[in-house]
């Protein structure tokens, strides 16, 4: 796919004042529920915590030339919205990789629904990796590059996730919607956990490993608040679940009107990487899906 142009892009209005009117529905969930939101998951590695002066509960995830960092629920869900804000690492954080995802684990057939976040150089945008395994069968990534700085404040990031699609947020703003067909992989049986990491991707992340990570620039820091999960806990190996009263409109979401066309806006200003115009990658032809978008 040819390179985008570089400069800084915005939402037209009208996407933007859709985006705002969500935000601001958010704002009214009580602060109680965000106020230890940390507590609900295990840490690895240097995990700090703090309050901001909202009284929003702050993590913040430490790299450096020992460790990574990283933090997983407790629980696993099958179905569900998910959201967090994060403020990435400034400055120069090629060869980092930031993630906020859901996995079934690390078997060979596991499921996962990633948003990862590659590194850049100082002054080059930012690029979001959006990708979908099922089964084991990975390989479906869409990448863009952010229309913002995000390490100069914090952005919400929603992976809603149901039987009928995944669709991936930006400032409640629909960037892409991953949907399922009766005769191709989906993830839709095996219950997930939701993870953040920051971790040395120097052999991938920034433009395909040919810049790593500046050491001397270490420790690096991403932080993240506000994390909250409207979803359907699962209840050991049964397929037993049990799924919120009230708030469950994300059961049943699709793209709207509004969606199609950020989805659309996405895709002609930011969209940098699409699996479905790989053939290299696919000299056998591209994945089932492809063809149905």
């Amino acid at each position: 796919m040819a390179r985008r142009s570089l400069a800084p892009l915005a939402p037209p209005p009208s996407l933007a004042l859709a985006a705002a009117v969500v935000a601001l529905a958010f704002c009214f969930h009580p602060a109680s529920a965000q106020s230890a939101w940390l507590d609900e998951f295990r840490t690895d590695g240097e995990v700090r915590s703090d309050f901001d002066a909202s009284g929003k509960q702050v993590a913040s995830l430490v790299l450096d030339e020992n460790s990574g960092a990283g933090f997983n629920s407790t629980e696993k869900y099958l179905f569900g919205e998910f959201s967090v804000e994060m403020k990435l690492v400034p400055g120069n954080s090629a060869g980092t990789v930031t993630s906020f995802y859901l996995t079934s684990g690390e078997g060979d057939d596991h499921d996962e629904i990633d948003l990862e976040f590659m590194g850049n150089s100082s002054g080059a945008p930012t690029v979001l990796n959006t990708n979908v395994w099922a089964s084991g069968d990975g390989k479906k990534e869409h990448q863009f590059y952010l229309w913002f700085d995000p390490s100069a404040d914090f952005h919400k990031y929603t992976i809603i996730w149901n039987a009928k699609n995944i669709i991936f947020r930006v400032d409640d703003v629909t960037v892409r919607a991953f949907r399922r067909y009766a005769d191709l992989p989906y993830p839709d049986a095996r219950p997930m956990a939701v993870h953040a990491t920051l971790w040395d991707g120097s052999y991938w992340a920034t433009e395909k490993g040919k810049v790593p990570i500046d050491w001397a620039a270490a420790p690096f820091v991403v932080s993240y608040r506000g994390y909250i999960a409207n979803a359907c806990v699962a209840h050991g190996g049964g397929g037993r679940t049990s799924c919120p009263a009230g708030r469950n409109e994300w059961m049943d979401r699709e793209l709207d009107d509004t969606d199609r066309l950020t989805v659309a806006w996405a895709r002609r200003n930011c969209l940098q990487y699409n699996y479905c115009e790989d053939g290299w990658r696919f000299p056998e032809g591209f994945p089932g899906e492809c063809s149905r978008e």
